[in-house]
């Protein structure tokens, strides 16, 4: 049987590429997205592959009347909601004595209150049908330490909080919660320099290089899509892909202090770098 799925930050990146995942096994999927013309092509080119049927949503999720009024205009069209994957986000990182309020607001407002208002607009749903799968995005950087990029991780590990705390008590309604812990994906995201309205901290290349010391290189989104669907149908409470963050985050939980040491080492490496360019 199909199933109806909603998907935030679905126009790019690993909410495009699980959302094409899920079309292609017969799904309706629901992209949604702040940039609209980029989720319009993304559903034009999903439904030019004739599996399932995805479509189009703006969807600011910053704003939860938005958020609440998309997710309700989904089951009065389709009858119920299967899976609510929050998984909209950006990236601020840089030295935290650089970044203003307005780089902590920004990232809060997107990645933990966005997944928020993903929660309380899906949850209630849910329960009242007596089952769904909510999938939220975390990162690598939710589980372990990741300098220059304290607020990105500030976020996930709240994300990933409420994840595992909502999942004990979902489970008395049939209710199922996941949270994907994905390390470093070869999506805009590890070239961005953070939101384009506020100063920028870190370049694109000390981005793409922080990330990859931290969680290794690279990895497809059409490979964690297909890692991710395989983890909704295990029920994992923890999506940890690829196994180069898998190794990371076992190693941390076995050695904190060893993944400590590293990352102090790579503190020092970027400080020196730092000091070379000046």
């Amino acid at each position: 049987m199909s199933r109806i799925a909603f998907v935030t930050g679905a126009a790019s990146g690993i909410g495009r590429a699980v959302s094409e995942a899920l079309a292609q096994r017969g799904d309706t999927v629901v992209l949604a997205d702040i940039n609209e013309a980029e989720a319009k092509a993304a559903v034009h080119a999903i439904n030019g592959r004739g599996c399932g049927t995805a479509i189009a949503v703006a969807l600011d999720v910053r704003e939860p009347g938005q958020v609440a009024d998309a997710v309700d205009l989904v089951v009065r069209d389709h009858g119920r909601l299967d899976l609510m994957f929050n998984n909209a986000g950006i990236g601020v990182g840089g030295p935290v004595e650089e970044l203003s309020l307005e780089h902590w607001d920004r990232i809060i407002d997107v990645n933990l209150r966005g997944v928020i208002n993903g929660v309380r607009a899906a949850y209630p749903i849910l329960v009242r049908q007596g089952h769904g799968h909510i999938l939220n995005t975390a990162s690598l950087a939710g589980l372990v330490p990741a300098p220059f990029l304290t607020p990105y991780a500030t976020t996930k590990h709240a994300v990933v909080g409420l994840s595992l705390s909502l999942r004990a008590e979902a489970a008395l309604h049939g209710v199922r919660v996941s949270v994907l812990c994905p390390g470093v994906i070869d999506t805009p995201l590890i070239d961005s320099q953070g939101p384009d309205d506020l100063p920028t901290v870190v370049d694109r290349g000390s981005a793409r290089e922080l990330l990859v010391q931290s969680g290794g290189k690279p990895y497809a989104p059409d490979r964690l899509a297909q890692d991710v669907l395989r983890g909704l149908e295990a029920n994992r409470a923890i999506i940890v892909s690829p196994r180069s963050a898998q190794a990371v985050w076992r190693l941390f939980r076995l050695s904190p202090s060893l993944v400590m040491r590293r990352s102090s080492q790579i503190v020092r490496g970027v400080a020196a770098q730092a000091m070379e360019k000046t």
